[in-house]
């Protein structure tokens, strides 16, 4: 398949997703008990001149579908709508916090990437006590809630001995590293064990493999042989459980941000869904889905780079 072939087709499954994704949401957001007047009126709730004026600005009293295709409209025009707790357009409250929770996951990322690829090709290449060390790492790492090692986190590195900040974002550039450094730890621990394991069975698999016993049997340099018929061909299901990895690192960002009071998009995704704040729930989540469509289609794009053999769009 050509890369114009396999874009559009990428596009047309994004699309797929992402209405069939806004509808759901749309309606288990329509049919959940309460009322965002609540939110945006007072626990006193108001005149009825107030409930009559915001139920019209915020369109609450049109029956579902009027209310889905509207906001299908506004989306086709980029107005992703109005909060009606934050009184201010979803595109800005957006704006305003992706950069922390793009940050966050990619910090995240290049932690699984080094360390969970590093500790797994250790294992699988030094074996005995290095490979039960990783093995028995890895597997305390998968079976620790990502909260729990964030609490963890905060009692011994920051309120302990004081060497970061409990909570917040920073103030841009180095700082905002700095106060991401442990919610980033906290959010990749599970997700490089878990690299980690697949890239020691990857690479245990392929050094097993016919041709490269061929090629040791030959008498060639073990590095040669680890880099060219073992880590090359161990490159798909490493690089496939990375890229699902990133992909998931989007749903655990929402339980790590509000552990550190970072200002994300997890957060906002939760104080929204707490107010019944339409707009903003479904912004956010298009958005996650978004990223999550890209993310895997960036993926099957590497394949090609890494094994030419493999075609675009190609169910192998």
């Amino acid at each position: 398949m050509s890369t114009p072939a396999f874009l559009l087709r990428r596009l047309g499954s994004l699309l797929l997703v992402l209405f069939v994704t806004s509808f759901v949401v749309f309606g288990m957001l329509y049919l959940a008990p309460g009322s965002p007047l609540s939110f945006v009126l007072g626990p006193r709730g108001g005149t009825p001149e107030q409930i009559a004026r915001v139920t019209e600005q915020y369109h609450l009293d049109d029956p579902f579908f009027v209310r889905y295709f509207a906001w299908i409209g506004d989306l086709l025009q980029g107005n992703l709508g109005d909060s009606v707790v934050y009184r201010q357009p979803v595109a800005d409250l957006i704006q305003g916090r992706i950069g922390t929770t793009v940050a966050l996951i990619a910090l995240a990322t290049i932690i699984i990437a080094i360390v969970g690829v590093g500790l797994g090709l250790f294992a699988s290449l030094k074996g005995g006590w290095a490979d039960y060390a990783v093995t028995t790492v890895a597997t305390l790492g998968l079976a620790t809630p990502a909260f729990v090692i964030g609490v963890a986190l905060i009692s011994v590195f920051a309120v302990g001995l004081g060497w970061f900040p409990t909570n917040g974002s920073g103030s841009g550039g180095l700082d905002t590293l700095y106060h991401l450094i442990l919610p980033a730890i906290a959010l990749a621990v599970a997700s490089t064990a878990y690299q980690a394991r697949i890239t020691r069975a990857s690479v245990l698999e392929e050094e097993g493999r016919e041709h490269v016993q061929t090629a040791v049997a030959r008498g060639l340099r073990s590095r040669i042989i680890i880099r060219r018929h073992v880590l090359r061909n161990a490159l798909i299901p490493i690089t496939t459980v990375l890229g699902l990895t990133i992909a998931t690192l989007i749903a655990g960002a929402v339980v790590v941000e509000s552990v550190f009071a970072l200002d994300g998009l997890g957060s906002l995704l939760v104080r929204a869904i707490l107010q019944r704040d339409f707009a903003v729930v479904q912004a956010v989540i298009l958005v996650l889905v978004v990223a999550f469509v890209v993310i895997n289609a960036i993926v099957d794009f590497l394949y090609t780079l890494i094994d030419p053999r493999i075609k675009l769009g190609s169910k192998q």
